[in-house]
C-alpha cells in the first residue's frame, strides 16, 4: 500500500514534540514498562476485587494437580476471553496486546485442589526473522516448512505468589512443550508442531530467566539480534497515528492485519517526521533524533529458547534435509504427567527451602495504581 513520505513542517514539529514529550520521562526499561502498565491499569475497571481468583495456598508441590483450560467460545467448557484478558492484565508486568493477527491459542491453568488460577499461556505463530534460530538451523528456513512445524510462546505468566513460591513460570513453560500441548496445537492450528520458541521478557536487565535450568525440555540458543524503539502507549500513539491518517488520504500507515502493526506504524511515523524536518528545521530534527536514540537504548537483546518436543531430527526437518519427524531418546519425558513429576521435584526443593528460611510468600500480587510490584524479577 502507498503511504506518504512527508507532512507539512508544522505537523512534523508537533509530532516530533509528541515523541520527545513521551520518551523524555524514561531513563531505563523498567521505568518505561511501569509507566505503560500503570496506564493500562488506570483504564481498567475490574482489576481490584479479584484476589480470590488466584492461588495463595500453602500446599506441597507433591500434593498438587493441575487443570489446563482453553480460552474462547470456540471451545466447549472454556474460559471467556474477557475474563482471561482482565485477569492476565492484573497479573502480568508486560502489556499484552489483545488483537493479534494469525492463529493463537490461549489457556489458563488452575490448581485442582484449590480451583485457583496459577497462570496464563498464549501460543501463536512465531516471528518470521530470528538470528539465533537461523544460526541453529545453519540457514534461514523455508517459511512454508517452518510455519507448518513451529509455534511461539508469547505469554507464559504465572500468578504471584505461585510463581515465586513454586517456580510457577517453569511449570507453565514445561506445559507448553508437553505432548498434551503439542497435540492440542496440532488440532487447533491444523499443523504438525515440532518446534517451540520463546524469548525472555527481559535481556540483560535480569540475571536469569524462568526458562533457564529446564534441559532437556527447553534449551537456550543465544540472543536475539534486534533491538527496537519501544512503542508509544495507547493515547499518545493513537493521537499521532490519527493525525498521520488524515495526511495519508484517510488510510492507516500499514494494513490493519499486518503483524506487529503498531511497531511498523510507529517506525513509519518516525521516518516521515525525519523526512519532513530535513532541510526545514535542523535543530528540531537533531532534538528528535536524540530522543529516538535514547528510546532505542531502552530496549535490549533477549535470550532465545527452543524445545523439540522430544523429536530427534527437528532441525533437519525444518532445514529441509529430512521429510519425516523421528522420535528421539527423550520422547517419553515430554508426556505431561512426566513433565509435572519432573517439576514437582524441583518445586519441592524450592518450597522446602523457602519454608525453612521463612521466605515463603502469602500475598497475591496484582497490579493496581498504588502497588509497587517488582517488575523485572
Amino acid at each position: 500500500m502507498m503511504t506518504i513520505n512527508q507532512v507539512p513542517p508544522d505537523v512534523a514539529v508537533w509530532a516530533a514534540d509528541e515523541f520527545i514529550s513521551y520518551f523524555k520521562n524514561f531513563t531505563n526499561l523498567e521505568e518505561y514498562l511501569r509507566a505503560v502498565k500503570k496506564s493500562v491499569i488506570t483504564q481498567s475497571s475490574c482489576l481490584f476485587d479479584i484476589k480470590d481468583e488466584f492461588f495463595n495456598e500453602d500446599i506441597h508441590p507433591e500434593d498438587m494437580d493441575f487443570d489446563i483450560r482453553l480460552v474462547g467460545d470456540r471451545f466447549p467448557n472454556s474460559v471467556p476471553q474477557e475474563y482471561y484478558k482482565n485477569l492476565l492484565r492484573a497479573v502480568s508486568s508486560h502489556n499484552n496486546e489483545d488483537n493479534i493477527p494469525g492463529r493463537e491459542l490461549r489457556l489458563m491453568v488452575y490448581e485442582k485442589n484449590s480451583n485457583k488460577i496459577i497462570g496464563f499461556i498464549r501460543l501463536q505463530s512465531p516471528l518470521i526473522n530470528s538470528k539465533p534460530r537461523n544460526e541453529w538451523l545453519g540457514k534461514a528456513p523455508d517459511l512454508k516448512i517452518f510455519n507448518r512445524h513451529a509455534v511461539m510462546g508469547f505469554a507464559i505468566v504465572p500468578s504471584q505468589p505461585f510463581g515465586y513460591n513454586y517456580l510457577g513460570g517453569k511449570l507453565l513453560a514445561l506445559m507448553c512443550v508437553s505432548h498434551f500441548m503439542r497435540e492440542k496445537l496440532n488440532e487447533v492450528f491444523e499443523k504438525d508442531i515440532a518446534l517451540f520458541e520463546t524469548t525472555s521478557l527481559y535481556g540483560s536487565s535480569s540475571s536469569s530467566s524462568q526458562y533457564d535450568g529446564l534441559k532437556p525440555f527447553i534449551r537456550h540458543k543465544g540472543l536475539t539480534d534486534s533491538k527496537f524503539i519501544p512503542t508509544l502507549y495507547s493515547e499518545a500513539f493513537h493521537r499521532l497515528h490519527d493525525t498521520f491518517i488524515k495526511w495519508n488520504n484517510n488510510e492507516p500507515l500499514t494494513e490493519n492485519r499486518a503483524s506487529s502493526k503498531k511497531l511498523k506504524r510507529q517506525t513509519k511515523m518516525i521516518s516521515i517526521i525525519r523526512n519532513s524536518l530535513k532541510d526545514v528545521d535542523e535543530d528540531k530534527l537533531k532534538e528528535f533524533n536524540a530522543i529516538i536514540d535514547m528510546a532505542f537504548g531502552l530496549t535490549e537483546k533477549k535470550r532465545f529458547y527452543i524445545s523439540d518436543y522430544g523429536y530427534g531430527n527437528v532441525r533437519e526437518v525444518i532445514a529441509g534435509n529430512h521429510t519425516k519427524l523421528v522420535r528421539g531418546q527423550n520422547w517419553d519425558k515430554f508426556y505431561l504427567e512426566n513433565i509435572i513429576a519432573w517439576w514437582k521435584k524441583k518445586a519441592g526443593k524450592r518450597y522446602d527451602k523457602l519454608k525453612a528460611e521463612g521466605r515463603f510468600r502469602d500475598k497475591v500480587e496484582l497490579w493496581t495504581e498504588d502497588d509497587d510490584i517488582q517488575i523485572i524479577r
